[in-house]
């Protein structure tokens, strides 16, 4: 397996520099990613029995395949996986000799950090119904998935020689090159909305458990924590103080960013509750930490757009949106987002826009480590070790 990984990792470096590339170096780094992930979740899809001219036959088909057609089968290959693990915790979860659970949408919840927020007067009525499902705890229903798909995941004290490290996220068993390791899960925003992401405009003053896809989307992971013993009609509540840094000298750009800052109208904008699996095990992609010097990274970030056509895997993806599924289309200025037209639900189907980590490498009972690429233009933490200061650059150009 480790003269696979140095093939693919030769390929992509070979390949960042050919000129069918994109020549914007922001860009770049997303079809080189693209381009990655399409080699490890290709032969991944191909099971246990592949061998290494399989690999090489994915290393020709990524040389002569093109960027879009890379990206569909990246999306194909990452939902077959999430759609094993949808129905491996259906098998877990379901209890078949026990009759639909009644409609709790009847019930109204608690009003939530979120609610308040955005000014929510009233609960959106006809919420989910939370079917019951077996009473299992978190810990009873990760070793089942273990059990079934071969690793869960453990967040216990990180082995990353730093002080600040705090908790880190381990996988607990095996899994191959190209898995779905784990889901990003929280509330997810588009530029549309950045306002209303807690703290704005100093949004990760207080807050660790943001990470941004390269469309601008904005996943904020804080308010689903550890998640919970049961499965329940979730909105998005906020457990922890996300106000900014007051300290923050008000000069130049602070100044600016304070007149973008007012509230937008939030009665169209909120999306409600969905009825989603808080004991989910792989939704712990948050508490992944950035590898130590001379340590590597063993899994990559992968934007993974979920159909909401899929409505019997719903529950298991660990997201809600902060807005109704028709927004507003945004375009990109320099470091700016604007609204630009109207934009209609994707032409496939409205789609919810989330992210998965997957291996770069086979694991096998170890910490999981993800490289933050922390833009080089701002300071960074004293612990941050660059795992490649170039791909940092061109990620944040």
């Amino acid at each position: 397996m480790a003269s696979f990984f140095n093939k693919f990792q030769n390929a992509v470096r070979t390949f960042a520099r050919s000129p069918s590339f994109s020549r914007d170096p922001r860009r770049l780094q997303f079809e080189a990613d693209i381009n990655r992930l399409f080699m490890y979740t290709s032969y991944n899809s191909l099971g246990n029995n592949a061998d290494e001219a399989d690999a090489d036959q994915i290393i020709d088909m990524a040389t002569k395949a093109s960027f879009d057609d890379q990206q569909k089968q990246v999306q194909e290959n990452i939902h077959y996986q999430i759609k094993r693990f949808c129905t491996s915790m259906d098998e877990i979860l379901n209890d078949v000799n026990e009759p639909p659970q009644e409609s709790q949408s009847k019930v109204t919840p608690s009003r939530s950090g979120l609610s308040l927020a955005v000014g929510k007067n009233s609960p959106t009525p006809n919420h989910p119904a939370v079917p019951k499902t077996r009473p299992l705890k978190h810990a009873e229903l990760s070793q089942k998935l273990k059990d079934s798909i071969g690793y869960t995941l453990d967040v216990k004290p990180s082995q990353i020689p730093h002080s600040e490290a705090g908790q880190g996220l381990f996988l607990n068993g095996e899994a191959n090159v190209g898995s779905v390791i784990a889901i990003y899960p929280g509330v997810i925003y588009s530029p549309a909305y950045y306002r209303y992401i807690p703290g704005y405009p100093r949004v990760d003053a207080q807050n660790t458990y943001l990470i941004t896809r390269y469309d601008g989307t904005v996943i904020n992971a804080q308010p689903w924590g550890y998640g919970d013993e049961t499965r329940e009609l979730w909105d998005g509540s906020k457990t922890l103080d996300t106000s900014p840094n007051t300290n923050v000298m008000d000069k130049g750009s602070d100044r600016f960013w304070k007149m973008l800052s007012k509230p937008l109208e939030s009665s169209r904008v909120w999306s409600g509750g969905e009825a989603l699996e808080r004991r989910n095990p792989l939704a712990f992609a948050h508490f992944a930490n950035h590898p130590a010097k001379e340590m590597v990274p063993n899994v990559m970030v992968c934007p993974y757009d979920f159909p909401l056509t899929e409505k019997d895997m719903r529950t298991y993806i660990p997201n809600i949106s902060f807005a109704n599924a028709e927004e507003a289309s945004m375009r990109r200025f320099g470091n700016f987002w604007f609204k630009w037209g109207s934009h209609n639900s994707e032409s496939n189907g409205p789609v919810l826009r989330t992210l998965v980590l997957v291996a770069t490498t086979s694991l096998c009972d170890e910490e999981v480590l993800l490289n933050y690429r922390l833009s080089n233009s701002k300071r960074r933490p004293s612990w941050y070790t660059p795992v490649d200061e170039e791909e940092d650059r061109r990620r944040w150009s």
